[in-house]
């Protein structure tokens, strides 16, 4: 309960612990965000990672000028952080296959695995590109591209053009609208809101699917 409590006020108070995080580690702080990225695309087993809120706050940070930390740098570390992450969870997808997918799992749920098929059968190839920008669809993406065999070339770009058009998009929306007051003065809301917009497809995606899956029995 108590990680719980620590990951939602990680989340819902992004800018003062990546403040503190730049202002304890300096330069490491490109090595904490590119493995957060990385492991929030590259397992499975953490859709629950900032990701959307964390580049969002990231730009909005080194837009103010006080953390030290170069945009350009920051921007190229962390699109190759989400191709590789993308990469891992498309191979284990295609090692393991949609077994470890399970009603009873609380981490890997099935109606998880069924939404993002969904998504899959309705987008093709281009919801690679399309889940980047929706929470937990695009921690599973990868791994059902994987699952589903889908050639590895044209998997690499899909995985790329999404990769940095979402990395690109909310480091430098951030960065350019982050410090205006309004924003700065309701930072914590902003967030909210840029997570309820994400969540929100995902979520009716995995309505839909449950309720499609009851009727055809």
């Amino acid at each position: 309960m108590e990680v719980i409590k620590a990951i939602i006020d990680f989340i819902l108070h992004i800018d003062v612990h990546l403040s503190q995080i730049t202002s304890d580690y300096k330069g490491w702080t490109y090595l904490i965000l590119f493995a957060i990225i990385f492991a929030e695309t590259g397992f499975v087993v953490t859709p629950f990672l900032p990701g959307d809120s964390l580049l969002f706050a990231a730009g909005a940070l080194i837009a103010n000028g006080k953390t030290g930390l170069d945009i350009t740098l920051l921007a190229i570390m962390l699109v190759i952080a989400a191709f590789a992450g993308n990469t891992v969870n498309y191979l284990l997808g295609n090692y393991l296959g949609p077994k470890v997918f399970k009603e009873d799992n609380k981490i890997l749920k099935l109606e998880y695995y069924l939404s993002t098929k969904a998504f899959f059968d309705k987008h093709g190839g281009k919801a690679v590109i399309f889940s980047r920008f929706l929470p937990i669809i695009r921690t599973i993406a990868p791994f059902v591209a994987g699952v589903g065999r889908m050639p590895f070339l044209r998997y690499s770009l899909y995985n790329i053009v999404g990769g940095a058009s979402w990395v690109l998009s909310f480091l430098f929306i951030g960065f350019f609208f982050g410090n205006i007051p309004v924003i700065k003065q309701n930072f914590t809301l902003v967030v909210m809101a840029i997570i309820l917009i994400s969540v929100v497809p995902p979520i009716y995606a995995a309505i839909k699917s449950r309720a499609s899956k009851k009727a055809s029995v």
